[in-house]
């Protein structure tokens, strides 16, 4: 089955599937705007196979452009709004797609850099009366083919195009809705982009299940979104540690009740476990699903069970259902308890590689097993803790040291909204560790205080040799920390 009507299958017509501000959406309105897109795509001449960009925010254009596409046979390939028109010309020059769904709001500024032949499908086209079709449901339909082009969160040069294809998706879904036990009851609160793969995963689970997401598309006024999400009655809210290190520090979330809260996901990097025992302590009644996955894996690959929190804090969990988890030795063998090795993923979620990159898929994925990047430890009972990233790791003294350890040090300190650590070159250290740091307004922290509280809680060569305030910390547009450009700033302080 078409990944299209696999998502489509359960939801009742009568039944809401996104909420905003300003609208309220049923399935009957979702499947009026996927055949009228689809009747865009047919008339444009997109076929199996060809690329099509959607180019707009939470929407139910969006997420009728995406089944539209896949229906059609066609490659979703997402683009993200935070782009610049020089980045999307970039992405279009490699993707090469034949058509783009757009906002019409988004036009101006991208139009200039889109080349003049790209067939164009604006979301004012919902409101006019055109060709609209929906053909029938194919019972022998070939799973292995691309479903989309996700691009990863690289920052440091182009950002790689993940190939997912309609197993992967299928794949995935179904195991996340497993674990998550999710039902037409579930509401999510989805601020996160459906151009991301986390945000993508929400889109495919709830609809999947016949749930309903109430949308934003911002985080930029959290009060706002609760504002929504106490309106909506969102039984689910979904996160990466920047969202929930500002709903947990610097806004009104910790005093709200949010009664029909159910189910906490946090993905897209390490939250720190200061943070994650605030946040079930804020939330009581709701279960709290720490979770990891990649975009090579299509979303997820772990979560930890809510009930295992207490004794297992800091861990990732293991394998979600249909994924298998190793951590392994520069050999290939398994770590013991305690020693460090890379994650190993595999199952049906896992993408067949890049696009166009023969060298980085020899490297990336063996014999449909990816290779993620990720050092990790293991416990006795096999549940695997994330270490860091192989990048991200700061050589002090000569000893590794972990970045994610020290910023979960200096979240300890109440008056920390967020926190991100860098190594940079020293004669002494070999590298010393700089710690940036978000504070609420009015703290008087002062630098030398979070040394010293360091210094009471790491070893020596742990320990940050300078600490910079800073207003924000540099995001993606997935919402992570970008420690390339605060390596950029480090170095434009040092001149």
């Amino acid at each position: 089955m078409n990944t299209a009507d696999y998502l489509l299958e359960n939801g009742k017509p009568a039944d809401l599937v996104l909420i905003g501000d300003k609208f309220r959406y049923t399935y009957h309105d979702l499947h009026q705007a996927c055949g009228r897109l689809y009747g865009e795509l047919a008339t444009a001449g997109v076929g199996t196979g060809d690329r099509v960009a959607i180019l707009g925010g939470n929407s139910l254009f969006w997420a009728a452009a995406y089944l539209a596409t896949l229906k059609r046979g066609a490659v979703a390939v997402p683009f993200a709004v935070t782009m610049t028109p020089e980045d999307a010309a970039g992405l279009q020059n490699f993707v090469r797609n034949k058509a783009m769904f757009v906002e019409r709001r988004m036009h101006a500024k991208f139009a200039a850099a889109l080349p003049a032949d790209l067939t164009l499908i604006f979301d004012d086209c919902l409101e006019e009366p055109g060709p609209s079709e929906w053909p029938p449901v194919e019972t022998d339909f070939d799973l292995n083919q691309n479903a989309a082009l996700m691009f990863t969160s690289g920052t440091t040069a182009r950002p790689r195009a993940v190939q997912v294809t309609h197993r992967n998706i299928q794949a995935n879904t179904n195991s996340i809705i497993e674990y998550l036990e999710l039902t037409s009851a579930d509401r999510i609160m989805a601020v996160l982009p459906f151009y991301y793969c986390f945000g993508t995963s929400l889109l495919h689970t709830h609809l999947r299940v016949g749930g309903s997401l109430a949308v934003a598309n911002s985080f930029v006024y959290p009060e706002l979104v609760l504002d929504l999400m106490e309106s909506a009655e969102c039984t689910g809210f979904a996160g990466v540690p920047s969202t929930y290190q500002t709903l947990l520090r610097n806004s009104s979330f910790p005093r709200r009740e949010l009664k029909s809260l159910r189910k906490l996901q946090q993905a897209g990097g390490k939250l720190q476990s200061v943070l994650i025992e605030e946040l079930v302590k804020t939330v009581p009644q709701a279960r709290v699903f720490v979770m990891y996955g990649q975009t090579e894996a299509t979303a997820r690959l772990s979560y930890l069970p809510p009930e295992m929190l207490a004794t297992k804090l800091g861990s990732i969990g293991k394998g979600i259902p249909g994924v298998t988890l190793r951590v392994l030795d520069e050999d290939g063998n398994p770590v013991k308890p305690g020693d460090v090795g890379e994650i190993y993923a595999s199952g049906d979620n896992i993408s067949p590689g890049y696009l166009d990159e023969p060298e980085a898929n020899a490297g990336k994925f063996i014999n449909g097993v990816l290779k993620t990047g990720d050092l990790a430890t293991v416990d006795e009972d096999g549940y695997i803790y994330v270490v860091d990233r192989k990048a991200d790791f700061i050589k002090s003294y000569g000893f590794r040291v972990s970045s994610q350890q020290v910023e979960s040090v200096i979240l300890e300190l109440k008056d920390v909204v967020a926190a991100a650590v860098i190594g940079e070159p020293d004669l002494v250290r070999g590298e010393a560790i700089k710690a940036f740091v978000v504070l609420h307004a009015g703290s008087t922290l002062t630098a030398e205080e979070i040394i010293a509280h360091c210094g009471r809680r790491l070893a020596h060569h742990m320990v940050p040799r300078d600490v910079v305030f800073i207003d924000s910390l540099p995001l993606n547009a997935h919402g992570k920390v970008v420690k390339t450009e605060l390596r950029k700033l480090s170095g434009s302080q040092a001149q």
